[in-house]
């Protein structure tokens, strides 16, 4: 049987009307061979982790995208066989789909920028409970974000048509201050309005206005903590984007969440006995592509999540695997084993044009292409240990990129194009790590020992990793410097698999 990597995976099920899914224990792959139960990092010896390929080194389950010949044997019941029949898999809209019952993420500070900007968020004026909502909303995101010093306001109140005491903010230690206020127009919806001020020039910096409605409060909060992020740093912010992540409530129960950029308001898309793995965000925000078990084998879908539909864009023989949108969102990579060994293609988004683009002997797997779509990054054993190379989009020779250490894996190019994150077996434990590839100098983000599936925010500064802390799958979000750390978690499970979606369009 073929060495591949692999990533332990999780499905799910639906609350309403959806895709259910039955379990069975996995036996053999699809040629015929035992399936050998690889342990995941985090316990989970049941869903094993499919493919992994070990290279020689102490059997670890490498967590990148899976690869396999091995599959999971499951079936599919119900209205959710019936529609597989129809070669389109229906799911609730998540604008229908209730909210998860168990608790939303937690995100917990563990570090803070070295110089952080000390800004002060008034008590919004206007309707009392909309106001207490939008403040709270923005005041979090920017303490969360580890880049701000958030400055006591002793409970004053302004809104954005106040005069500030400028002396006053001054002597609380405030650079900046904002303040503002949520009404309602004549349509009933309301309206958000703030205003930014610089405190040592005693000036106004900027300001807002926009109509919003109470379902919504939170979004608009997120919203005016973007523009304020940007103001005062040059760069946006990514409080208003969306992350997907799964969820492993129990060894029977997966689901696939996408939640705010804060934890919170988070949708379950997908419910299910068998794993889903490897979500990835379309360019548009407005597709998730991942790989699902439920069908005896890893197949690669697109699910919409404004209609909540899906199809299915990869089913060939063999594996199907580790999708990776193209920037334009017309094509996917994906990894199939349809010709024998563990190889690159790309695929139409609608499943449509299948090409073969690498061409080894070796197992060739994790694809991302680069901002500018001309490189797909991958991860190879074919020098003789698991490293980064990459290859054009039209084929031809691939290039290494990683040469410090002996085990480099899971490629994810930042939104610039300059750096480039990705796990590094190093001092027996696998660390998140970043190479700024004009100098291919790397630096080591973490000192953790079980990180996996780096995702980077849209704006760059922050990398969202799966890892394991207290024997329990977490999330942590590391700024691409090191020094601001956050983590997310859940009580009711083990968190992994996380895509940070795109900037809202």
């Amino acid at each position: 049987m073929d060495r591949f990597w692999g990533r332990d995976g999780h499905g799910q099920q639906f609350s309403k009307g959806g895709l259910h899914v039955s379990d069975q224990k996995p036996h053999r792959g699809l040629n015929g061979d035992v399936l050998h139960p690889f342990r995941h990092s985090t316990g989970h010896s049941a869903k094993m982790r499919i493919a992994e390929i070990t290279f020689g080194y102490k059997s670890r389950a490498f967590r990148g995208d899976i690869i396999a010949h091995s599959v999971l044997d499951c079936t599919m019941s119900g209205i959710g066989l019936k529609l597989h029949r129809m070669g389109l898999l229906a799911v609730s809209a998540l604008a229908f789909l209730q909210p998860p019952a168990h608790a939303q993420l937690t995100i917990e500070i563990t570090g803070a920028g070295a110089n952080r900007i000390p800004v002060a968020i008034a008590d919004f004026g206007g309707e009392a409970n909309a106001s207490r909502v939008v403040t709270s909303v923005v005041r979090g995101d920017l303490e969360r974000s580890g880049v701000f010093k958030m400055i006591d306001t002793g409970g004053v109140a302004m809104t954005e048509t106040s005069n500030p005491a400028y002396p006053e903010w001054k002597s609380r230690g405030a650079d900046a201050l904002a303040a503002g206020s949520i009404g309602s127009s004549d349509d009933g919806r309301q309206e958000a309005r703030f205003r930014l001020y610089d405190v040592n020039k005693q000036a106004v910096l900027g300001g807002s206005a926009f109509v919003t409605s109470k379902a919504m409060l939170r979004a608009a909060g997120h919203r005016i903590a973007d523009m304020i992020y940007e103001k005062l740093t040059g760069e946006p912010g990514v409080f208003s984007t969306r992350v997907a992540y799964v969820l492993r409530v129990s060894a029977v129960r997966y689901e696939l969440h996408i939640a705010d950029a804060d934890g919170q308001n988070a949708q379950v898309a997908l419910i299910s006995k068998e794993p889903i793995i490897s979500p990835s965000w379309s360019p548009d925000g407005g597709r998730l592509a991942y790989v699902s078990f439920e069908n005896k084998k890893p197949v690669v879908y697109v699910h919409s999540l404004a209609s909540g539909k899906r199809v299915v864009v990869a089913n060939f023989k063999g594996s199907n695997s580790a999708p990776a949108w193209s920037p334009d969102g017309r094509k996917l990579a994906v990894v199939l084993s349809k010709d024998g060994g563990s190889q690159i293609f790309t695929v139409n988004a609608d499943g449509s044009g299948a090409q073969r683009l690498t061409n080894s002997n070796a197992i060739d797997t994790e694809p991302n292409f680069s901002p500018d779509g001309q490189f797909v990054y991958f991860t190879s054993d074919r020098g003789g240990s698991p490293q980064i190379y990459r290859i054009g989009v039209g084929g031809g020779e691939a290039q290494r990129v990683s040469f410090e250490g002996s085990y480099n894996v899971t490629p994810r190019l930042s939104p610039d194009g300059k750096s480039m994150a990705f796990i590094s077996r190093r001092e027996g434990g696998f660390r998140l790590s970043v190479m700024d590839l004009a100098s291919r100098q790397v630096q080591i983000l973490t000192d953790s020992h079980k990180d996996e599936s780096p995702t980077f925010s849209p704006n760059g500064r922050m990398i969202l990793i799966a890892t394991e802390m207290g024997g329990r799958g977490v999330l942590s979000a590391v700024s691409i410097d090191g020094r601001i750390k956050q983590r997310l978690s859940i009580t009711a499970g083990d968190v992994r698999e996380p895509a940070w979606g795109p900037f809202n369009k």
